[in-house]
């Protein structure tokens, strides 16, 4: 699910969104 967002060059500004979201919640 996330890992195509990832392998999707043109999601890069939405993995951030992403990241933000769900790696930042689980990193905090």
């Amino acid at each position: 699910y996330m890992v195509a967002f990832l392998a999707s060059d043109q999601a890069s500004f939405i993995t951030g969104q992403i990241l933000t979201v769900d790696g930042g919640l689980i990193m905090q």
